[in-house]
């Protein structure tokens, strides 16, 4: 039997971060077991797994010294349709449980966070489920994913909801070049949806003539960090259509006080909200069982991993 331990949460999360930084750790660090870090640790490999997926290319790019990776999604439809989604130091890290300080030194760059390159959040396989199940709110409307990282969610509104354009876009423009891979990679899928990319910056003042012009924006896990709060608050009213009916629809766990602070700023500038805890009867019973105890998520925490469904209107 292990040894308990009375190590700070705090301290073992930072050797999560050590264990990520260093190619080969000998030894792991004093009082921090590797079951006292997967405690605490909120990583998972299962997630919710509404749309499973399969890594079916994967090579390193001799000229961008990334590695090239291919999952392929099934979709919990009829015919089970499959997405592609093409990625890069993305899927570097997922494949290889690992990351690269030169991943950081992009976001940096581009003043950017770099959660979107670590994994697909749980959040983001709720959004694509959610809106594979509610096609009919997207058909024929023009729709923009913010913070898409993976881009998962608005690569199934484009190929299962007749929507009549799907924007899918993150601050990133090295996660955006590989959005656009996977779009050219499913463009068959798509039929009369036009399907583009977009780099976008919630800090900066949008200039790609999209003001006022979409009938939804969805995003997932995009409140976690408070510097951006504001922006992103900003972001959703500028993009929005102010004429009609339009809405913002994220998805994001509480993650501490983080999702309260985002909605009052969504409040100070003059939006509207509405908050939903059971909006899916099957993501609803998937979160009940993690909540019980369901082995395949041991580090399930309600406020930390469910995402609570968000309506943000004008």
């Amino acid at each position: 039997m292990e040894a308990k331990t009375n190590t700070k949460p705090s301290s073992l999360r930072w050797a999560i971060l050590r264990q990520a930084l260093l190619r080969k750790t000998r030894e792991s660090p004093d009082n921090q077991s590797p079951s006292a870090i997967k405690r605490i640790s909120r990583k998972t490999h299962q997630g919710f797994n509404f749309i499973p997926g399969q890594v079916v290319e994967d090579h390193v790019n001799e000229e961008s010294n990334f590695r090239d990776v291919c999952i392929c999604y099934t979709l919990p439809v009829d015919g089970s349709p499959k997405i592609l989604v093409k990625s890069g130091i993305l899927c570097r890290q997922r494949v290889n449980n690992g990351v690269d300080l030169s991943d950081f030194e992009v976001s940096d760059r581009y003043n950017v966070d770099n959660t979107g390159l670590v994994c697909q959040w749980p959040s983001e396989d709720v959004l694509a489920y959610f809106c594979l199940s509610h096609a009919d709110m997207f058909r024929s409307k023009r729709v923009i994913e913010l913070g898409s990282g993976y881009g998962l969610a608005g690569l199934v509104i484009a190929a299962t909801t007749e929507a009549l354009e799907v924007v899918i876009s993150d601050g990133n423009p090295v996660v955006v070049d590989y959005i656009q891979h996977s779009i050219d990679a499913n463009s068959t899928a798509f039929g009369n949806t036009k399907v583009k990319t977009v780099t976008l910056h919630w800090d900066e003042e949008v200039t790609y003539n999209i003001s006022n012009t979409f009938d939804v924006i969805v995003a997932s896990d995009c409140t976690f960090f408070k510097e951006f709060h504001n922006a992103l608050a900003c972001t959703v009213k500028l993009l929005l259509k102010n004429v009609g009916r339009s809405e913002a629809i994220f998805f994001s766990p509480k993650r501490g006080d983080s999702l309260d602070k985002f909605l009052e700023k969504i409040e100070e500038n003059g939006l509207h909200f509405s908050i939903t805890e059971n909006y899916d009867s099957e993501v609803w019973k998937r979160h009940q069982g993690f909540v019980a105890g369901d082995d395949t998520w041991p580090s399930y925490e309600k406020h930390h991993c469910y995402p609570l469904m968000v309506r943000i209107t004008l």
